[in-house]
């Protein structure tokens, strides 16, 4: 059962708000990093040494995605995200086809 929809892209901040003129709402559900978090803090990892784990708390978005999305509004999302990208943000590297 799959609760996000999460993708990666380089101007996070644009992206959101292209959907959200498009009447599409994203969330960001983990903007740090698990061992930035002060529950995980210690002398034994920070700022700095997970630069992958850093690097994609800054692009993660997540897309809706839930039972009761109409195919209408998949489509609406899909279409709203393509524009986002279209509109100045390239497609990340490495993202899923």
């Amino acid at each position: 059962c799959y609760h996000l929809y999460v993708v990666q892209v380089e101007d996070r901040e644009a992206v959101r708000a292209g959907l959200a003129s498009r009447g599409v709402a994203t969330d960001v559900h983990y903007p740090a990093p698990l061992h930035l978090l002060p529950a995980f803090a210690g002398p034994d990892c920070g700022p700095g040494d997970l630069p992958a784990a850093e690097a994609l708390a800054g692009r993660v978005l997540s897309l809706p995605m839930f039972p009761e999305l109409t195919d209408g509004e998949v489509a609406q999302v899909a279409d709203g995200l393509l524009a986002a990208l279209a509109a100045g943000e390239a497609p990340s590297p490495g993202r899923g086809s």
